[in-house]
């Protein structure tokens, strides 16, 4: 473990500091997708969101936050939490001051979003426990479209492509996924809550598989299968968009548990299916809370997906004074919205210190009247 200014390198150090080095002062693009799983419906899965009637909305208000920022009047407001701010409010604060061009994309909502996104033309995951998340036609579809924006994305003029996302649920579909590839992930995983419901998780994965006809099949070679029948829409288009882009680009996959799920995905994903990607331009990066969360081990799992780079901000709000930002520091909340890789982008990009990043993010609290 190693640090690097504000950011540390938690494995693949060489890697890690290569990938550092070459992006250090490059322009980013940051592309966001959205998904929904009925998997964040249940009670007691997420904090992403009160009550299940919030979370339906979480995704649709957080994407109108990070293009509008902080409205007196809404047309979605951010969801109430146990505790904490929305995550996004990182995000906004750091797209906002160094007018980062952002690519929002629908991968599959219950609703429509309040703001312009690129629709993939998906649709939302049913519950991972039934085996039968989502249709085998639309995750081959969704793969075509994420590898068709990530190829598109890779010949813009920005150096590195951060691609965040947000799917309530979404770090038990990331569960269910890692599984699936006979990656040992159970109990290993992050949650939004202080303390990971990493019971509640495995007994839903074990379910899935099994109802699926998979549990005897781990490792499953097919991808697409497994997203099929306990993935969610987002996990298969950043995929795509990834591998693509990895081709040209520099490519930070923005989240913690559920992004490691996501590279390993892509491994799979470029051996069934014979596709060229550049794994050494692709790294993971979170926050701090995530890394470092005890109730997970983020950073053992990532040392066991080969070949993957995980980083994070050294933001801390511990020193903040707001309640709602402290509140990280005891577990809550954690990530979303690409937050960490923001956070990561604003010392590569515009070598921000901690202060200035926690000065930025508090001047948005300012504005939402918190």
């Amino acid at each position: 473990m190693e640090k690097n200014v504000t950011i540390r390198i938690y494995t693949q150090l060489k890697q890690g500091q290569a990938w550092i080095e070459r992006y250090r002062g490059g322009s980013p693009a940051f592309a966001c997708v959205l998904g929904f799983t009925e998997t964040g419906l249940i009670p007691g899965i997420s904090a992403a969101g009160l009550t299940p009637e919030d979370r339906l909305y979480t995704a649709i208000a957080d994407a109108e936050f990070l293009v509008r920022g902080p409205q007196p009047q809404p047309q979605n407001a951010l969801p109430p939490l146990p505790a904490g701010a929305s995550p996004v409010a990182i995000s906004r604060a750091v797209v906002e001051a160094l007018n980062i061009p952002l690519y929002l994309f629908n991968a599959g909502l219950p609703q429509p979003p309040t703001v312009p996104t690129i629709d993939l033309g998906g649709t939302p995951a049913r519950c991972l426990s039934q085996g039968e998340a989502l249709p085998l036609a639309t995750v081959k579809y969704l793969l075509e479209q994420g590898l068709a924006w990530g190829e598109r994305l890779g010949k813009s003029s920005h150096d590195y492509l951060i691609i965040g996302e947000c799917v309530v649920g979404g770090t038990t579909t990331a569960l269910a996924i890692l599984t699936g590839l006979g990656i040992d992930a159970a109990g290993k995983v992050n949650s939004s809550h202080p303390i990971c419901n990493h019971t509640q998780k495995w007994e839903l994965v074990q379910a899935g598989l099994q109802r699926a006809g998979l549990w005897e099949r781990i490792p499953v070679e097919d991808p697409g299968l497994l997203v099929a029948a306990v993935g969610d829409p987002m996990q298969i288009v950043v995929a795509g968009m990834a591998i693509a882009a990895s081709r040209t680009k520099g490519v930070i996959l923005a989240g913690g548990t559920q992004m490691l799920a996501v590279y390993a995905l892509m491994q799979s994903v470029v051996k069934a299916y014979h596709l060229e990607w550049h794994s050494e331009a692709v790294v993971v990066g979170t926050t701090r809370w995530v890394a470092e969360d005890p109730t997970g081990k983020t950073v053992e799992l990532a040392a066991s997906i080969d070949t993957v780079t995980l980083l994070s901000t050294e933001l801390s709000f511990v020193t903040s004074r707001y309640t709602q930002l402290r509140a990280y520091e005891q577990g809550y909340v954690k990530e979303g919205m690409g937050a960490g890789g923001c956070a990561i982008a604003s010392s590569l990009t515009a070598g921000w210190s901690q202060t200035q990043l926690l000065q930025a993010i508090e001047a948005l609290m300012a504005r939402m009247n918190y």
